[in-house]
């Protein structure tokens, strides 16, 4: 029996994260045993906490940057309740770690979900979907949740 090809998925504590991963669940692992993949499950912490806290000084930076590690760790937690045995986390800029990975992993396939961010969010903010897409050795797939919030 030939080895399987791996499909990593990148999560992240967005819904629109959590939308992709169940729609992959749903169109790649139906039925585990029939897979023609593995599943890797990703997390890594994005910079964008990071960028919004250039330029801070002064009493309060400390307090501010106290709360941003504080949610940091609740995004983590909320990533690994959802996904545990799964998931895979690494610390580093999001876009670097999961280009990482898909090669370290020689994966086939990268999906992960769309945030769906403006033109300006995405200039502020950066694109990992963006980034991956050009640089992952592999297939991207960006999974876009077209449905409207409840």
């Amino acid at each position: 029996m030939s080895e399987k090809s791996v499909l990593i998925f990148a999560i992240d504590d967005s819904d629109h994260s959590f939308y992709a991963l169940e729609w992959t669940l749903d169109h790649y692992f139906g039925s585990p045993s029939t897979s023609q993949f593995k599943l890797v499950i990703i997390h890594a912490k994005s910079n964008a906490y990071a960028t919004c806290s250039v330029g801070m000084s002064g009493p309060g930076r400390i307090d501010v940057l106290t709360l941003i590690e504080t949610d940091i760790k609740r995004a983590v937690e909320k990533v690994i309740e959802k996904a545990k045995e799964l998931c895979k986390i690494y610390e580093g800029d999001a876009r670097n770690i999961i280009v990482d990975a898909v090669e370290k992993q020689h994966a086939t396939l990268l999906v992960m979900g769309s945030h769906g961010y403006g033109a300006f969010k995405r200039a502020v903010l950066g694109s990992v979907s963006d980034y991956c897409s050009h640089h992952a050795n592999c297939s991207v797939m960006i999974v876009k949740n077209n449905k409207p919030k409840k």
